[in-house]
């Protein structure tokens, strides 16, 4: 069986396209390709769209209790991009709802305008194979939710220089 190459995209109802595009752009850093009346498109790599918006005419969001689809998460490079989105975003009024270290992640969930949810988090572990052997240990087998962590103060040890390593490390393996 063929697996597929990668995430391409992913859509969202809305009933105020402009407002949402808008916020997207600004949390993810990324440009609108195409955009009318019913539909908008944009994308923050070289992909040609990443995330699209529709207008279906539907007036609220999604009950946050029903069954479906519950955060998207997008990756950054190293703790430091992830953290100064955080301090941009911030200074913009656009704040975490939560900040959780969840051992191979270290995350940040914010919700959109119609309240869905997104993850922006980065890597705990440079292999993937860590992450799994983390997850397959005893401090995830003790808590697999993770820890809450006050991102102010991430940002402000990152800036005094605390190693990348011991910032995103949750307990002792």
């Amino acid at each position: 069986m063929a697996k597929p190459a990668k995430l391409a995209h992913f859509v969202l109802r809305t009933s105020d396209i402009d407002r949402l595009a808008d916020w997207y752009c600004s949390v993810l850093e990324a440009r609108v390709v195409h955009r009318n009346k019913m539909i908008s498109f944009a994308t923050f790599d070289d992909e040609h769209h990443r995330i699209a918006f529709i207008d279906r005419g539907f007036k609220s969001g999604p009950e946050p209790e029903s069954n479906g689809v519950d955060h998207v998460a997008f990756t950054y490079e190293n703790l430091e991009d992830l953290l100064s989105t955080y301090v941009r975003l911030r200074d913009q009024g656009i704040v975490p709802q939560r900040t959780i270290n969840h051992g191979m992640t270290t995350s940040m969930y914010y919700s959109d305008p119609d309240g869905n949810r997104i993850e922006l988090q980065v890597e705990n572990f440079t292999d993937a194979q860590e992450a799994v052997d983390f997850m397959n240990g005893p401090i995830f087998e003790a808590n697999p939710i993770g820890v809450l962590f006050d991102a102010d103060e991430l940002v402000e040890r990152f800036d005094a220089g605390v190693p990348e390593e011991e910032l995103v490390r949750q307990g002792e393996s």
